[in-house]
Order: structure tokens, then sequence, then C-alpha cells
């Protein structure tokens, strides 16, 4: 099993990734917020475990980025022990919460119950619009009997919107998702890829039907190819 621990402080990165690994656990690290959306992105993890107060984008930050496409589980360990706080990580979509300083009893504890309710790693789905065909799990696209090759770059964004079908993606959340929390005003990239992704992807990519521009506010996957929200 995967896990990603996100958290400012070495020492406790050090101490659990030498006591979780030997469990069995392999562990991913992050020093921050930002590094920790990535690293989701990249590894997609069984279970994240994030501190609260990390530097560039706060606990809170991560996991609302991180439900925007994933369930993995989240388990907060923080040392703001408020209830406030904790009540504001779990609406969030965190699933459970332990204060520091812990046992390493307790926390092995609440990563088997979290992972127990969630036994497989979630499906990665194949979508389908018009003729294209994205098998996320293979990372493979398919426009009829042709396949398509994206960057690296332009799978993160298709995927994001993918994984939102009929919801709006604010340009924000795709900035910091791709780029990182110091991006979020380069609204030209996001321009330029999907222009890129519709030459690609759509049927007539001057008219797009599936990769959507909301004016004024971000992007929109629509699989059934509904022209409702409108397209620039």
């Amino acid at each position: 099993m995967n896990i990603l621990i996100a958290d400012d402080d070495p020492q406790i990165l050090r101490a659990l990734r030498v006591t979780l690994g030997a469990r069995g656990y392999r562990i991913i690290t992050a020093p921050d917020g930002a590094s920790a959306i990535e690293a989701a992105m990249k590894h997609h993890p069984d279970l994240v475990m994030l501190d609260l107060g990390m530097p560039k984008v706060d606990g809170i930050g991560v996991i609302t980025a991180l439900r925007g496409w994933t369930q993995a589980p989240i388990l907060v360990v923080s040392g703001r022990t408020g209830a406030a706080d904790k009540v504001e990580a779990l609406d969030a979509g965190a699933d459970d919460y332990v204060t520091k300083p812990f046992s390493i009893e307790e926390l092995l504890a609440r990563i088997r119950a979290l992972t127990r309710r969630v036994p497989n790693k979630e499906s990665e789905p194949v979508i389908t619009f018009g003729q294209v065909t994205v098998d996320l799990s293979a990372k493979q696209i398919h426009k009829g009997a042709e396949s398509v090759r994206l960057t690296p770059t332009e799978w993160q964004i298709l995927e994001f919107l993918l994984r939102h079908p009929g919801k709006l993606v604010t340009r924000q959340s795709l900035l910091t998702s791709v780029w990182g929390p110091n991006h979020t005003s380069d609204t030209g990239y996001l321009r330029l890829y999907l222009a890129q992704l519709r030459k690609k992807l759509e049927p007539e990519p001057a008219k797009p039907r599936y990769l959507i521009t909301e004016a004024g506010m971000g992007y929109r996957f629509l699989p059934d190819g509904d022209q409702s929200a409108e397209s620039k």
C-alpha cells in the first residue's frame, strides 16, 4: 500500500517513513502542501496523511484539491486540537483526525480502519465521449481507430477535467494542480493547452462540444456533448 505523508517537520517525515516502512507500507513524502498535491497527482496513493499547518498550501487547501479528483482516504495528523479545526478538516473532505503527539499504535489502528473502508484501490475508469476513448489507468487515448498522444501537461489537464464530469473546474484549481500554487494567474497556459487538446480530441476544435470554456470562470467537461454551457 502506498501512503503519502505531507508534513513540514523533517523529523516527523523521517520517523514515519522508517516506522511505517518497517511495517510494509510504501511511503512517499512531501514537505509542503504544493508538493503534496503534485505527489498525489503523480503517485495516486492509497492513503494520504497530512498536517494542517504547512507552507505554500495549507492542509485544508490540499484536502480540497485532492477531493476534486480522488476518494483516497485522508488522515489529518495535526498539532491543532481545537474542535473548529477538526470540523473544518472533516468538512473539507478528510476522513479522520489524529492530534499530535500520537502513539504509533493509534496511528496504525486509524490507518487500518481507513483502508478497510476502501479495500481495493479505486478503479480507474475508461471514459468515452464522441469518438474518443480515454483509459485513465493505462493512460491511453484513442480517437476512432487512431491512438492520440498527449504531452504530460496535456494529460494532467485532461485527466483533471475528466474526473469532474459536468462540473465547473475553476482556472485556479487547474493551475494549482498542474503547475503549483505560484502560477494561479498564468491563465495563458490554460488557453494554450486547452486549444491543443481541442485540436487533438474535438470533432470541430473551433466549436468544442466536450471541453467547454466557462467565460471568466474556468472549464467544464461535458461527456455527452450537451451544449447547455456556453463554449468559446
